[in-house]
């Protein structure tokens, strides 16, 4: 004996290794590589093993694209991570996290994600690779479309199928996701394989990035035709996944630039992100936002919430930060407001804003902070239960130029504040401000998920009340009334072509 922690699972026998008094497993294959035949394909079913898996290292990275993309290494990228507090037990609640990254980028590895503090408050912790950019996302022909989240499907139905091995109970599992995370967890609402899979859902800045299957079959042959293939699966198989990578993330750095793409994708170019969830008529039918204003999916618990600003991240990576022009907040008000009147809406109810701040505003509001209001809105008009929760503590370095910005929340809610990317946020020395709050938020989630109840009441149609997490954190009314106000009875649209001209 080794002395190190086993499990026998399903599919056979598996050895982690000791964290303090946890017991972690990484790099546990819940699906069959995506490869060769397998390659563009649903997830293929795991196949067992015989002896003893070695289960101590994080399976490889997806293939990536955009600036901040990983590099990926081996091709067994179908893999998912187990943290517990306690291996013999039962009973224990679980939580699913589904990273974020654009849909394009993301790995379950990145030091801001480490579970020991959740874990450590008594949560089975499960985080998983998907596939991401070309692999997961783009609409290709003899293929299933969204193959990303059939992935997370694959690995929930894992967790249902194995999870009480590591003592975690496979009727008490909340999913956990951020921005394209939040996202792929509200797709799953619409999803019926895959309610059935979790009982409570927190999603951190829902993006409303959806495109329609034309506009996803366009992209998909301009991306084909830069590698100089058809657009189907037999002859993307045979590109390198890292070339093909390569070439979505030159594709989407210059969609807003490009005259063409601009006119013809509206939106999608403006975000500078090709591929994304595709209404395929198949998996997804029709928005979340749709299927739960319309009864078609029933709600559920959820937390969901959002930062105050959402898109200061963006505007900083771009080095766009105090540049923006009356040009570009116009484009950003056209583009983007509600139609008919959303534009006049926006200057009235912020005539001080300079452009920058407006334009900030609008981006903020229609990718993350009002689809996640509205997720929250109709999940409680679909029967569930909404939390509703605003980020507003500031990050603490650079100057605070960021602001309470786009992914600020999660080393919050991990507890993992000496992350590369808490560091880059909150400086080397935290404030023990900046601490409670990361206590505060980490609390949340633990109560959410062992007892859905985070600590604030829950957000409803008459008393919109919502956590104000801030130095000082309040329960109030929600914070940014003017924009609910603008898109009320605006639920978010998919991208689509602009004309067919």
């Amino acid at each position: 004996m080794s002395g190190r922690p086993r499990a026998r699972i399903a599919e056979g026998l598996l050895e982690g290794r000791r964290r303090g008094e946890h017991a972690v497993f990484r790099g546990i294959p819940y699906a069959r590589p995506p490869v060769g035949p397998l390659r563009f394909m649903a997830p293929a079913p795991v196949e067992g093993w015989a002896g003893t898996r070695q289960a101590v290292e994080y399976g490889p990275v997806v293939p990536q694209a955009g600036p901040t993309a990983e590099d990926s290494r081996g091709d067994d990228w179908l893999t998912l991570n187990v943290s517990t507090p306690a291996l013999g037990a039962a009973g224990l609640p679980v939580l699913v996290w589904i990273h974020g990254g654009a849909y394009i980028a993301g790995a379950s590895s990145d030091p801001m994600y480490d579970p020991a503090a959740l874990t450590g408050a008594g949560l089975v912790v499960v985080s998983i690779n998907y596939r991401v950019a070309a692999e997961g996302f783009a609409l290709v022909d003899g293929a299933p479309a969204n193959r990303g989240l059939l992935d997370q499907i694959a690995a929930l139905e894992w967790v249902r199928r194995n999870i009480a091995a590591f003592g975690g109970d496979p009727d008490q599992v909340t999913v956990a996701g951020q921005s394209a995370g939040a996202g792929s967890i509200a797709a799953l609402f619409t999803v019926e394989r895959a309610r059935g899979l979790f009982r409570r859902a927190i999603a951190h800045s829902v993006p409303g990035t959806l495109c329609t299957r034309a506009l996803a079959q366009e992209v998909a042959a301009e991306l084909a035709d830069r590698v100089g293939v058809a657009p189907d699966a037999e002859a993307l198989s045979g590109v390198d996944p890292s070339r093909l990578a390569g070439e979505l993330t030159a594709l989407g750095a210059g969609l807003s630039g490009h005259p063409r793409h601009r006119e013809r994708w509206g939106r999608l170019a403006r975000v500078g992100v090709a591929v994304c969830p595709v209404l395929d008529g198949a998996l997804l039918t029709e928005t979340p936002w749709e299927a739960l204003a319309g009864g078609r999916t029933a709600g559920i618990d959820l937390l969901a919430g959002h930062t105050r600003d959402e898109f200061r991240l963006f505007s900083v990576m771009m080095g766009r930060r105090g540049s923006y022009t009356e040009d570009d907040a116009r484009t950003a008000l056209d583009l983007f407001a509600p139609t008919p009147d959303g534009a006049a809406a926006y200057r009235a109810a912020y005539p001080r804003a300079t452009p920058e701040e407006l334009l900030e505003v609008v981006y903020s509001d229609a990718l993350f902070r009002m689809p996640s209001l509205h997720l929250a809105q109709a999940n409680q008009a679909a029967g569930g239960t909404s939390y509703l929760f605003e980020m507003s503590l500031a990050a603490t370095a650079s100057g605070g130029i960021l602001g309470a910005c786009h992914s600020l929340d999660v080393p919050l809610a991990f507890g993992t504040l000496d992350s590369p990317a808490g560091r880059q946020l909150f400086g080397d020395r935290p404030t023990p401000e900046v601490t409670a709050a990361s206590r505060e938020l980490r609390q949340a989630w633990v109560r959410f998920a062992t007892t859905c109840d985070p600590g604030w009441p829950a957000h409803r149609p008459v008393r919109d009340l919502t956590r104000v997490l801030d130095i000082e954190s309040t329960t109030g009314p929600y914070p940014e009334a003017a924009s609910r106000q603008i898109w009320e009875g605006h639920a978010p649209t998919p991208f689509d072509l602009v004309s067919t001209a």
